[in-house]
């Protein structure tokens, strides 16, 4: 081969190279590979005039003991140009490529609206700060539960799933929430539950949480409120009395609106209403002692026994016309009356004074209920 050939040849190689050379610019990401590594940096060949190394603190984060932990001679990697030129031939870095890699994969996951872990790794001011991919992100104390939540130091070290739904990769800026993510899945069991439950139905439940006015108790992923009222056939005065976080119990299905995503729930109605156990106890034409523990417009009402009540109408409190019942009893008066019904369907006893004092009554049906009663009347 001539001289002159031989030297076309050559200057041919370095205008390609020269044009390679040029296609490579600061601030971009290329693609090298790993020609050498020693214990303080990796030579990356990314097509430059000359390998150019990469400290070991630009391979990963945290620093590793050793480039050779990181990267070994042949492998393919992606690094970000910080400069070119100078006596090393220009600066890269792999942490920054991979990091620009994250945010772009980021923003893929957002727009498909899929979901990413989380390692949550401390409370700040206003939420929470969690790592994802390598990349800081900040949960807002709003978007970490359905339910407000006053101390999230609890979520620290946790590792949870979360949306993305905040980008700003300029700012380095990723604002993630679990809400969201609860949200739906809050919807799709709704849906569920609301296919499938009907009134009427009874159901175990798991006691969520307490308030003043019931209690909300979970019901396969749905969340239904018992009222107050309907915790127990007794008297409630909290519902903290009769029930507590985490049990589980029966349930009846009052009432089901789909519209408003509201379920109403009874827990006494699960429950036999002792109110007819007492009423057992009693027969119609009976006579018993008790006390007047309430007056109204309309009669009087005396205790049986504690708890269980039964009312004297006006007309029943005496033998003579009156326009008040305190004209014939005092609160705290014990009285004796007949029983003229038990009526089981309303809850109601009526009892009469007048039909006792008239002795329209069997001596021994008295002698009996009080014998068997153990005479506590």
């Amino acid at each position: 081969m001539s001289d002159d050939i031989k030297n076309v040849e050559d200057m041919g190689s370095l205008l390609e190279a020269a044009g390679d050379m040029q296609n490579l610019k600061e601030h971009e990401i290329v693609e090298g590979t790993v020609v050498q590594v020693n214990r303080n940096e990796a030579f990356v060949d990314i097509g430059y005039k000359q390998e150019i190394p990469v400290p070991k603190r630009e391979l990963a984060y945290p620093e590793p003991e050793s480039a050779e932990d990181v990267v070994k001679v042949g492998d393919k990697i992606e690094v970000y140009i910080q400069s070119l030129g100078g006596e090393n031939g220009g600066t890269l870095s792999k942490i920054k490529a991979d990091r620009m890699s994250v945010w772009k994969d980021m923003e893929a996951i957002k727009e498909r609206g899929e979901t990413v872990e989380a390692k949550i790794t401390q409370m700040v001011k206003g939420g929470l700060v969690a790592s994802v991919k390598g990349l800081r992100g900040f949960i807002p104390a709003s978007q970490m539960e359905l339910h407000y939540v006053k101390d999230l130091s609890v979520y620290v070290d946790q590792t949870v799933e979360v949306l993305p739904i905040e980008i700003d990769k300029s700012k380095q800026r990723l604002v993630l929430s679990r809400r969201q993510l609860l949200e739906k899945e809050r919807e799709d069991k709704q849906r569920e539950v609301f296919d499938t439950i009907e009134a009427g139905q009874t159901l175990k439940g798991t006691v969520k949480r307490l308030v003043d006015y019931g209690a909300f108790i979970d019901i396969g992923g749905v969340d239904g409120l018992a009222h107050i009222s309907d915790l127990s056939w007794e008297r409630v005065t909290q519902p903290s009395d009769v029930l507590k976080v985490g049990d589980v119990i029966d349930v009846y299905v009052k009432d089901v609106n789909p519209e408003t995503h509201r379920i109403s729930l009874s827990v006494k109605q699960t429950q036999r209403d002792p109110w007819l156990d007492k009423a057992e106890k009693y027969v119609e034409g009976d006579i018993i002692e008790g006390k007047i523990v309430k007056l109204a417009k309309f009669g009087a009402f005396m205790e049986i026994e504690p708890g269980f009540d039964g009312l004297i109408p006006m007309g029943e409190l005496s033998d003579r016309r009156i326009e008040n019942a305190e004209e014939a009893v005092h609160v705290d008066d014990i009285v004796k009356v007949k029983i003229m019904r038990v009526d089981q369907k309303r809850k109601r006893i009526s009892l009469s004074i007048n039909r006792a004092k008239r002795g329209d009554v069997d001596g021994a049906s008295y002698r009996r209920y009080r014998s068997n009663n153990n005479d506590e009347y």
